[in-house]
């Protein structure tokens, strides 16, 4: 799957990495439900330094089209609520 984060680029990802990948995700919906601000933030960065590290870069001039879109590691809670969907932002 080719993953974009916003601001950064594109990786690919294995589908085996989702389940460890939705354990973030869940924490972060979680956090968000709960208006708890700093655990947000600090779960927002782990799991995008996970797709990062689990990952495989695209070249900067490759235009892949993105089958999931994260959001930038700045990104408010308002704006990830945005881009949520009723799983999260990983696919369940």
């Amino acid at each position: 799957m080719i993953v974009r984060i916003m601001g950064e680029g594109q990786v690919e990802l294995a589908d085996s990495h989702f389940a460890e990948l939705n354990k973030l995700d869940d924490e972060l919906l979680a956090e968000m439900e709960n208006g708890d601000g700093e655990g947000f933030r600090r779960t927002l960065h782990a799991l995008l330094e996970t797709v990062r590290q689990l990952g495989e870069p695209l070249a900067d001039d490759s235009l892949e089209p993105s089958e999931l879109i994260l959001p930038a590691p700045d990104a408010t809670l308002e704006e990830v609520r945005s881009l949520l969907s009723d799983d999260g932002l990983f696919p369940g």
